[in-house]
């Protein structure tokens, strides 16, 4: 498995690759892997010659200077893990902060046609700016084929699938389905810094969704929410901090159903202090 730190090195490394006509797909993490980055690289491994998976703690997308700072950083463990699969065919890139950003660390700005206003955006300050920065220009320096990335982070993939539309990258965008523990917890770095208290009481997002994806069968969306605001209220380790059901196009909070479109509930919860997410589709 080759591991590059250096932006330039691994474009010229890829040239070479594609210029035997191979195809690359991507997967940009932010290390700390677990199943669910590694079912993303398995796809990807499937679909294209060679895989690029990087690598980068991204500081632009952290709106909270103590979560940027607690975010694990397990670089050797994370290649360790990625050996595990056809490590051959996997290309890591593992970059500085300076060879992302220069001396600037700065995001750009971005315009979503408003998904970037819902649910994340609402919560998380400049959190799209700074994932529009990072993924954009990973796209550049990759070039992939195909880009990988996990549904738990809805939003994200549509905000996404709205860059490489609005800027004309040429690659093709996957979402892949959530990757879950045996007692349903979506799969996520942060998982780890849970407490046995909060880590014992972290499936209960899950069981909540699969119940209110039951209830919009039959009563409406605002009856929906109610219920779910009620049944973390009774919840001491878990505070609810958004549940939403939106249509999957704009991500916009639902007012009335309509049969002629497609919704998706959003949750996010602290749990202490480690903040979580899942989502569900709904019909």
């Amino acid at each position: 498995m080759e591991i590059f730190h250096n932006k330039s090195e691994l474009s010229q490394h890829l040239d070479r690759i594609k210029a035997a006509n191979s195809t690359v797909g991507f997967v940009p993490t932010m290390g700390a892997l677990h199943d669910g980055h590694l079912s993303l690289v398995e796809k990807g491994l499937i679909e294209n010659d060679i895989i690029v998976v990087s690598i980068f703690v991204n500081p632009t997308q952290f709106d909270n200077k103590q979560d940027l700072e607690k975010y694990p950083r397990t670089l050797e463990a994370d290649v360790e893990l990625l050996k595990s699969l056809d490590h051959n065919k996997i290309i890591v890139y593992a970059p500085t902060i300076e060879d992302i950003y220069g001396n600037t660390v700065q995001s750009h700005t971005f315009k979503f046609d408003g998904l970037e206003n819902e649910m994340e955006g609402a919560f998380r300050e400049g959190h799209f700016n700074g994932v529009g920065t990072i993924v954009k220009r990973l796209f550049e320096i990759v070039k992939p084929n195909k880009a990988y990335f996990g549904e738990k982070d809805y939003q994200q993939l549509q905000i996404i699938k709205k860059l490489v539309e609005l800027h004309q990258i040429p690659v093709e965008v996957i979402g892949c389905p959530i990757h879950r523990e045996k007692d349903g917890l979506a799969m996520s770095s942060r998982n780890i810094r849970l407490t046995k208290a909060h880590r014992k009481a972290a499936p209960f997002l899950y069981k909540t969704l699969k119940s209110a994806k039951t209830k919009f069968g039959t009563k409406s969306a605002k009856q929906v929410m109610e219920w779910v605001k009620t049944q973390f209220s009774k919840q001491p380790l878990l505070e609810l901090e958004y549940f939403i059901i939106a249509d999957i196009e704009t991500l916009k909070p639902v007012k009335r159903k309509s049969t002629k479109k497609t919704y998706r509930a959003f949750i996010a919860v602290y749990a202490g202090d480690i903040r979580l997410i899942d989502n569900i589709a709904l019909n």
